[in-house]
């Protein structure tokens, strides 16, 4: 795994406490950057993993805000003047929306609250995210990296509601790549089947499923995700507008 001299640099990563979110801010921290940590303000796990990684040596910090309820902004601007600057943020807060898998057929289960709490949170949320930090990410010439979905690409996720949203996410990549540059560029990662905490509960069945059509044969880590993200983020100076599968070959 590639490493990057990131001393001096500072980042927030939205929906951070677990997952892909809690992967990508660890390899941050572990490269060197300050990191933000945004939680849900009433998540029970986030005193102790934010305590785990300080006690571990990195530089973390917690930044409380639930994404998609109006605050973010407020959130964003609270963390950045903790840090001291910005130079990438990272929106991988997001919600299925669901416990489970919803068929193309039921959309009777795709309910005006379902559909309210994925647009809220998957879109509006990270744009809210997005426009507070901008003037922050142009002035230290930094990034964003968006979380999509291979869902906003493909017929594949765990609705449509939910694919709507993520393939919304990947046109307004490009539309912030547009608004930010040349100062600051913006991408997204758009991961396949994941081994996470996530809401969604997969069957064993589904999982295998997965297995079996991804060209690389296993599904994907929260570090494979935060690799990529860290990539994009830190590195990829003539790469913007764009967004990266990562999926094992599983859409191919």
């Amino acid at each position: 795994m590639p490493s990057y001299q990131l001393d001096g640099r500072a980042a927030l990563v939205t929906g951070a406490i677990s997952g892909i979110g809690l992967a990508t801010a660890t390899m941050l921290a572990r490269n060197g950057a300050t990191v933000a940590i945004n939680h849900l303000p009433d998540d029970p796990r986030a005193a102790e993993t934010i305590a785990r990684l300080q006690g571990d040596g990195l530089r973390v910090i917690a930044a409380p805000g639930r994404v998609g309820d109006g605050g973010e902004e407020r959130m964003v601007r609270d963390a950045a003047e903790r840090l001291g600057r910005l130079d990438l943020l990272v929106n991988n807060a997001g919600t299925p929306g669901v416990t489970q898998t919803v068929p193309a057929d039921r959309m009777d289960l795709l309910t005006d609250e379902v559909w309210d709490s994925l647009l809220s949170t998957n879109l509006v949320g990270l744009f809210r995210c997005a426009r507070a930090a901008a003037p922050l990410l142009q002035q230290s010439h930094g990034a964003i990296v968006n979380i999509a979905s291979v869902a906003g690409l493909t017929s594949r996720g765990s609705s449509m509601a939910y694919a709507a949203t993520k393939g919304a996410v990947i046109a307004l990549t490009r539309h912030l790549a547009r608004a930010l540059g040349p100062e600051a560029r913006v991408n997204a990662v758009a991961p396949g089947a994941v081994d996470s905490t996530w809401q969604i509960q997969w069957t064993e069945a589904e999982r295998q499923h997965s297995i079996d059509n991804a060209l690389l044969g296993r599904r994907c880590t929260t570090e494979d995700i935060a690799e990529v993200v860290v990539f994009l983020g830190c590195a990829a100076t003539m790469v913007t507008g764009q967004t990266v599968v990562v999926d094992g070959g599983l859409t191919v």
